[in-house]
């Protein structure tokens, strides 16, 4: 897996609900390497914390190999790297191979997987569509947010290099299919509800599903 783009965003003001609303989702690629802190990604745009940033949002990944389909469900748009909001967009990541609490290094980095990206209202401003958020969970490939353990640079080129791989886990697409299941997969809820990676609250939200 390669670092294909960095991205970063100023803050942008859009209209929802009447209402202006601060994001940061309109990332756009850059030459230079980003540092990826414990919180969030240097010079990035991270307004409304409560979901986004912090030790377990500190830095979001994307695919390069999902940008095919969805630009041929939204080809009039205007495509770059950085269009769902991550970071680091990354060549053949597969979320569906992919555990939650495996740890990678990156460019000077070490990060370690966390959790699916779950989609907002944003995204639907951004594709001038809400239904894409019912079509992006159906889709069942969110990227993933990070946890930073070492703070460091990353630039385009880089490679994910797997230094742990988390022990009876679950994929992060398993994790993605759980969150929005109505019915729950019980022994995927014990994985998750004891895998520390997670934040505690999500932990706690899930083990409410428990039998």
């Amino acid at each position: 897996m390669k670092i294909i783009a960095n991205n970063l965003a100023k803050p942008t003001t859009i209209i929802w609900n009447k209402k202006e609303v601060v994001t940061g989702i309109y990332k756009t690629p850059t030459a230079s390497p980003i540092f990826l802190g414990k919180t969030d990604v240097d010079n990035d745009e991270v307004t409304d914390r409560k979901y986004h940033g912090g030790l377990f949002k500190a830095c979001y990944l994307f695919s390069e190999k999902h940008y095919d389909y969805w630009k041929k469900r939204y080809p009039d748009l205007e495509w770059n790297w950085g269009m769902f909001g991550e970071n680091l967009t990354v060549s053949n990541f597969d979320e569906s191979e992919i555990y939650v609490g495996n740890i990678y290094k990156i460019g000077d980095a070490l990060v370690q997987i966390t959790q699916p990206r779950e989609p907002c209202f944003k995204l639907g401003v951004k594709f001038n569509d809400q239904n894409i958020l019912k079509a992006f969970i159906d889709y069942g490939f969110p990227g993933s947010y990070i946890r930073i353990l070492k703070e460091g640079f990353v630039k385009v080129g880089d490679h994910m290099v797997l230094q742990e791989e988390a022990k009876n886990s679950l994929t992060i697409a398993q994790m993605y299919q759980l969150l929005y299941a109505k019915e729950k997969d019980q022994d995927l809820l014990k994985r998750a509800i004891e895998n520390d990676a997670l934040p505690e609250k999500k932990r706690n939200k899930l083990a409410a599903y428990l039998k």
